[in-house]
């Protein structure tokens, strides 16, 4: 281990030392840069940029050019050498391979701020030439190309094998999970295993497969060192490896403090959330008491503290999340913010209108109620819309915005002890005594089953039409007992004692004036089941 520490540290340290300086070759070259730095197999060597009398840096590169093209493979062989000359009244380092010159180094070729002599500029140029001379020189040695051929096949085959051996492993956990799923031995449920196990086998696949296309990349970066004409390609290929790596690398090591104090900021938020259900829970017990909290809004109220406070953390938070600063996470969030403006002006209205309703307690989950022409009990009261079962036994969804803006009835508010008022209506005409409708619709409450009797039936005469009169008949029912059922036992009962006293239920129309005044005689006003007052007779 020391010693693959100490080798990875080594290349390094080595990456370090021949990586482009002040003087060096550009690593974001101009035009002007370019065509005077010296290239070898793509690879830049030196930046020239001394003029020696008419002849520019940029011919200088030229003829160096030149000179290159005319070597020999004899010439290849031999190594490169320094020999210091003074030439134009400056020193230069000549560099010469079997005693043919190939470029002159002079000291005007160097930056002031290049922090480098000579001797040591011609050095870094001496070692990046030689690289170069060496792959030259493979590149006419017949047994290195054909070496080179057979490892280039020997790695085809091995990286296929890998590739198959990848999606043999995939075969085999495909059909482990199934296996399993059939068995039914896993700690997960079995509900959950059917697609938690779909999940993990195509997870497992795109791990396969991102394994295949890295194998696939350091595969071709190998090959291309292999051959003296794409040797600088499989060089740009691990030099681009590794800059993605450290990019990585010292993206998470710079985001690790952010990724902290995240952390933290949710850490205090959620104990506060849970401070608060703590306090909130007392209350909806009704063993503590806050000013403008009640026990039936106490879960609007955690709601909406929760969404505040979890908005709050979040704006705290932003900042620190990785790539806040990024053009593409403002770009979302503008996203974000112009989806919201556009969408959000219904849903809005009606999520303020769900805090109406539950703020303004106006009704509450269990009251019955009647809205618009919707009558039922409440089963839910959303943030969007409220929930009412029919006496059709039907879910009736209505928006909390719609409620808001029409009447509300609620049938079961001043009754805390669960019962609920029902009202029933008749009209009969002139000519049949009000005290015997009264005593009617009276007896037959009476003998309607799920009507509360400690509470007396209430006759009403709501209103004294042109040829009849409108009578209501309001009962309170006993708790749990269905309004929808009581109303049909209750006209049930009133058809009945109608038939018995043989009085017809109708609201009569004239076609023509009567030949007799329609009403009733004295001595018929308490005709039965109605009865006089004590000290009165009929």
């Amino acid at each position: 281990m020391k010693r693959i520490l100490l080798a990875l540290l080594t290349c390094f340290l080595a990456s370090l030392a021949f990586s482009p300086q002040a003087a060096e070759p550009r690593q974001q070259p101009t035009e002007q840069e370019r065509a005077r730095t010296v290239y070898i197999f793509h690879q830049p060597i030196v930046m020239l940029q001394a003029k020696f009398g008419l002849t520019t840096p940029e011919e200088r590169v030229l003829r160096i050019r030149n000179t290159l093209r005319n070597f020999t493979e004899a010439d290849l062989r031999e190594p490169l050498k320094i020999v210091p000359i003074t030439r134009y009244n400056q020193q230069g380092r000549l560099i010469v391979m079997n005693g043919k010159p190939v470029m002159l180094l002079a000291q005007a070729d160097l930056d002031e701020g290049d922090d480098l002599t000579l001797d040591q500029a011609a050095q870094r140029v001496l070692t990046r030439m030689e690289a170069q001379r060496t792959a030259l020189r493979d590149q006419y040695d017949s047994g290195w190309l054909a070496l080179s051929t057979l490892k280039t096949v020997a790695g085809v085959l091995a990286l296929v094998l890998f590739w198959y051996g990848a999606w043999r492993s995939w075969r085999v956990v495909r059909r482990f999970y199934r296996r399993r799923i059939l068995e039914n031995r896993s700690w997960v449920p079995q509900r959950w295993r059917r697609f938690i196990g779909a999940i993990e086998t195509r997870l497992y696949a795109l791990l396969m497969i991102l394994l295949g296309i890295l194998a696939f990349y350091a595969w071709l970066s190998w090959v291309f060192s292999l051959f003296p004409w794409t040797r600088v390609w499989g060089a740009s290929l691990g030099d681009w490896t590794i800059r993605v790596l450290r990019g990585i690398a010292l993206s998470i090591a710079s985001a690790f403090p952010g990724i902290m104090i995240v952390l933290i900021i949710f850490l205090i938020t959620a104990f506060i959330l849970k401070l608060l259900k703590v306090v909130l829970n007392q209350v909806e017990a009704g063993r503590l008491q806050l000013p403008g909290i009640h026990p039936e809004t106490v879960g609007a109220t955690r709601k909406l503290i929760s969404v505040v406070v979890w908005l709050f953390a979040l704006s705290a938070a932003y900042p620190f999340l990785p790539g806040a600063n990024s053009l593409a996470f403002k770009g979302i969030s503008v996203f974000f913010g112009l989806m919201l403006t556009l969408g959000s002006a219904g849903v809005m209205n009606h999520a303020m209108s769900g805090l109406v309703l539950i703020y303004s307690r106006a009704l509450r989950k269990g009251d019955v109620i009647r809205v618009a022409d919707n009558e039922g009990l409440v089963s839910e009261i959303g943030m969007l819309a409220t929930k009412i079962i029919t006496r059709e036994n039907y879910v009736v969804t209505v928006p909390n915005a719609v409620v808001v803006s029409g009447k509300i009835t609620n049938l079961s508010a001043l009754n805390p002890e669960g019962g609920i008022n029902l009202t029933v209506g008749v009209t009969i005409g002139y000519d049949t005594p009000w005290r015997q409708v009264h005593a009617m619709l009276e007896l037959a409450a009476k003998r309607a089953a799920g009507i509360d009797l400690s509470v007396p039936p209430l006759v009403r005469q709501l209103g004294l039409m042109d040829w009849y009169i409108s009578y209501e008949l309001q009962v309170r029912l006993l708790p749990g007992q269905s309004l929808a059922a009581a109303r049909n036992e209750l006209h049930s009962h009133i058809q009945d004692v109608f038939n018995e006293f043989n009085i017809q239920i109708m609201s009569p129309n004239f076609v023509m004036q009567p030949e007799g005044a329609v009403m009733v005689a004295k001595e018929n006003w308490y005709t039965a089941p109605a009865t006089p007052p004590e000290g009165k007779t009929p």
